[in-house]
């Protein structure tokens, strides 16, 4: 028997970390919202990697939180570990990563997922969609339940379909044993949806007993840790937990290469294409077969559980295999499984039938989310469930969506990269997709779009006002250090000297020191009598503006060029058939992803120089 529930104003289906920040922006702004979950105990699960942010990722997550996401302050109250990776390279690449509390983690976004007013959590596996003359209506749940919607957001993560993998045994299933969502596949299919098949996978647990942490290379967290969110605060007393560094070898390998019969990735058993940057174990030692050792972290779940988690050694083998491989590395010998290593495979969308506000092209309403659209990674997942999410909205109250475009985030260039040249591997996150890296640092994510949190209404008032403080004192000292003199006295050298750094025989600028390589904003505070008192952020963010002020100005530059392009703006309504002068290929291409500028397709993959002048020539006539 079917019911009617009731109205709602948004669905989100999936309550892992796309499916969060979506039903939390969505509520946040006046949404009566529905968040389901197939079992509340997934709700922001971390089914691999125990982990936060890491090598641009943690980019993504300190712009989430900029926008008026959670995910930064969850993690801030969560973490067991602080690390900011790449520091010894230039700014552009810092990248902030934190090991998770798993348990805690889970509890704490679930708990203000409840608080959050205007927000209705339910267990339920949504099993049909009703769409009437191309615009959403309602979800229907596995027992009956019928809801009345305007909007949907698909966020399923790796549950549609998900079928795993463990040497020559499978079985359908979600992540950690949840059951699957079969049925929306079929749901979305009838209505037109593509669907693709992709894989990932996650190594073993092991109880730390077993472990021999002594014969591991150890690495603590940061002695004076960052936080995500720039209005948390670190207390550097809190007790971090230590990872540690192992290394496979020879005869790991050669165990390895022994079995890859009995492997279904190699069998042909898992049909899914995997995800290049983080491939199975099975696969580097195929794949790179010249190497003779690769990185293993072992990692803690948990403050309150023994489990360890292998990072870098996820798996489809068979488990005795897998327990022969893994005791061959140092410190692992007795290792003792508390869960084996699978590879999951499951349905996803193909990303290019998306708009930019990740909104379904042919279908009203209907928004994408997370792994759902062919991305591998929590930080990609959140990301992506916070646009969605305030798009749906801004969208139900009859405003334009905010679309990011690659000069402003990280995040702009994630939705630009999948939605303009599509994917066929799942999509992580890199510092080398994004062209203006020196611009979209993460120490300047609030710079960038903390003003666009604030207008959408995710953003407080107060944090508002204190942003605009902070932005202030970063204007004013930097133009008090480009007009000061700094004299060139006995002090000022021996400073000098300290630091092999060149005396001065004259008066210079402090903004000609501050340059200067071997020199810092900080270590100058001795000579610089005037200077304010400065919060942390505000110091650091006036001394990489004026260090890194010539390559900041050449990529503002090209950005400007960037620009030009970008809002050359393309009508909706072009059918690109009726374009003389352009290649099959790209009249096929600009007819499916319908991109919004000539910027966006000049990024289409088979879109040609000669086709953007073409599409110029067209524009110009056309806006005659």
């Amino acid at each position: 028997m079917k019911y009617n529930a009731g109205k709602y104003d948004i669905a989100v289906i999936g309550a892992g970390h796309a499916g969060c920040e979506a039903a939390l922006a969505c509520a946040r702004m006046g949404m009566k919202t529905l968040l389901f979950s197939i079992s509340l105990e997934a709700v922001a699960n971390m089914p691999c990697n125990p982990h936060i942010g890491g090598s641009s990722k943690g980019h993504l997550v300190r712009e989430i939180d900029c926008l008026g996401g959670e995910m930064g302050k969850n993690i801030d109250k969560t973490f067991t570990q602080l690390r900011m990776l790449n520091t010894s390279k230039g700014p552009a690449v810092y990248s902030l990563r934190a090991q998770a509390d798993r348990k805690a983690y889970q509890a704490e976004m679930k708990h203000t997922l409840e608080k959050q007013e205007n927000l209705y959590l339910k267990q339920a596996e949504i099993v049909d969609l009703c769409i009437e003359s191309g615009k959403v209506k309602s979800v229907e749940t596995n027992i009956g339940a019928i809801y009345e919607v305007d909007s949907i957001i698909v966020a399923t993560g790796t549950y549609l379909k998900g079928k795993i993998f463990i040497g020559e045994v499978s079985f359908e299933s979600g992540p950690d044993g949840v059951f699957p969502a079969n049925k929306l596949s079929e749901a979305l299919k009838r209505e037109g949806v593509e669907l693709v098949r992709f894989k990932t996978g996650t190594p073993a647990r092991i109880n730390k007993k077993s472990i021999d942490f002594s014969k591991m290379e150890i690495q603590e967290g940061d002695k004076n840790p960052e936080a995500f969110s720039f209005e948390d605060k670190i207390d550097p007393n809190v007790e971090q937990l230590p990872c540690y560094l192992t290394y496979t070898n020879e005869k790991t390998h050669e165990i390895i290469r022994a079995n890859l019969h009995r492997s279904p990735l190699y069998g042909g058993e898992i049909k899914g294409t995997g995800p290049r940057y983080c491939p199975s174990i099975e696969d580097k030692v195929v794949r790179f077969a010249d190497k003779e050792r690769h990185q293993i972290f072992v990692e803690p779940i948990g403050r309150g559980t023994d489990e360890m988690y292998i990072q870098g050694m996820s798996s489809s083998l068979p488990e005795d295999v897998q327990i022969a491989m893994y005791r061959t590395l140092p410190g692992l010998e007795n290792a003792e499984f508390t869960r084996p290593a699978y590879a999951i495979e499951y349905d996803c969308i193909k990303p290019d039938d998306l708009k930019l506000s990740l909104e379904y092209k042919k279908i009203d309403g209907l928004f994408f989310a997370g792994q759902t659209n062919g991305t591998s990674g929590y930080e990609e997942a959140a990301c992506q469930g916070l646009i969605a999410g305030i798009n749906a909205s801004l969208k139900l109250k009859g405003k334009e969506p905010i679309i990011l475009d690659r000069t402003q985030a990280y995040i702009g260039v994630l939705i630009d990269d999948i939605v303009t040249k599509g994917t066929n591997e799942p999509y992580r996150m890199m510092t080398s997709r994004a062209e203006y890296r020196l611009l979209l640092r993460q120490d300047n994510a609030d710079l960038r779009l903390l003003e666009i949190g604030y207008k959408v209404g995710l953003v407080s008032e107060e944090r508002y006002q204190k942003f605009l403080v902070k932005k202030k004192q970063i204007e004013d000292e930097i133009e008090r250090i480009r007009n000061k003199t700094i004299k060139p006295t006995e002090k000022v050298n021996e400073l000098l000297r300290k630091y092999n750094s060149s005396e001065i025989t004259t008066g210079v600028k402090l903004v000609d020191l501050v340059k200067r390589s071997e020199l810092t904003y900080k270590g100058l505070a001795d000579i610089d009598e005037d200077r304010p008192e400065l919060d942390e952020q505000v110091q650091k963010e006036v001394e990489i503006e004026l260090k890194y002020e010539g390559y900041i100005k050449l990529q503002k530059e090209q950005v400007d060029k960037f620009k030009k392009l970008e809002e050359k703006l393309l009508p909706e309504d072009i059918n690109y058939e009726d374009i003389k002068g352009l290649r099959l290929e790209a009249r096929q291409k600009l007819n499916k992803v319908k991109p919004n500028s000539i910027g966006q397709a000049s990024r289409i993959s088979g879109v040609s120089p000669a086709d953007i002048t073409v599409l110029l020539i067209y524009l110009e006539t056309y806006n005659k």
